[in-house]
């Protein structure tokens, strides 16, 4: 992030928590970054631009498996919000599965949902500081969803998730504690987040990674991110990053291309 980027972390309301797990307001100020990276990413994300103009319009980005570097082709946009959903609300809301999202930027009034043709049509003239009290009256009931389904995959998502004193769990480990079989648990993460089990705890452990390297040790950080050793925590980040992590953090990173979404 650069000084021409102000980006926010807004408060989830409650209203909203059953189904959004994060909300991000970014502004962008007269001078735009040259080039900047989208790192791999487990969420699937509703983002509403604005433009310079004062166009708008709403996509919906889908879970991204791989870091990708862009040059800055688009400099129209002058600030945007992206909204978090959480493990299994991708279909309630928007009518797919989350898997079929993966890697994709698709505008939201192109999918099949109600839900999500109404909010492509409210969000393109509703001023950003009304936008969270309109999900919370717009989203369904979260009693209407299969709630025992949900707060297991909810349930998974904790286990396998890294954050500051919690490893990942291992898969097989995660199935038994939640009574299911390995192959359940792989179809319950592939319908409402769009990646495999192992494959959301590779990613949001890199995530991790990307968060504490620059204050931390990086054989202190191996191992408490649940890595076997640094050079597991090294060829695991080079594979989802593309560069290795002392590339990364001194800028020595993969040539951009140009931005298409």
């Amino acid at each position: 992030m650069t000084d021409a980027l102000a980006e926010r972390a807004l408060t989830v309301p409650t209203a909203l928590r059953p189904w959004i797990t994060g909300i991000e307001s970014v502004g962008v100020g007269e001078e735009l970054p040259a080039s900047f990276a989208q790192v791999p990413d487990t969420a699937t994300k509703l983002v509403v631009r604005v433009e310079a103009g004062g166009r708008r319009d709403a996509l919906i980005i889908g879970p991204r498996t791989r870091a990708s570097y862009h040059a800055d082709a688009d400099r129209r946009a002058v600030s945007c919000v992206q909204v978090s959903l959480g493990p299994g609300t991708v279909r309630p809301l928007l009518g797919t599965a989350a898997v079929d999202l993966v890697g994709r930027a698709v505008p939201l009034g192109e999918l099949p949902a109600g839900t999500a043709r109404r909010l492509s049509r409210e969000l393109a003239e509703l001023p950003p500081g009304e936008m969270l009290a309109y999900l919370a009256g717009l989203l369904p009931d979260p009693s209407a969803a299969d709630r025992s389904r949900t707060r297991l995959l909810w349930a998974a998502v904790d286990a396998l998730s890294t954050r500051s004193g919690h490893a990942p769990a291992q898969v097989k480990e995660v199935a038994r504690e939640l009574a299911v079989s390995e192959r359940q648990l792989r179809n319950l993460f592939t319908e409402g987040v769009g990646l495999s089990p192992k494959h959301y705890a590779r990613i949001d452990r890199v995530r991790h990674v990307l968060t504490e390297a620059p204050r931390t040790d990086w054989a202190e950080l191996a191992a408490a991110t649940g890595y076997y050793d640094q050079s597991h925590m090294t060829a695991d980040f080079r594979t989802l990053m593309g560069v290795p992590p002392r590339s990364y953090f001194t800028g020595r990173l993969p040539d951009a291309q140009p931005c298409r979404a």
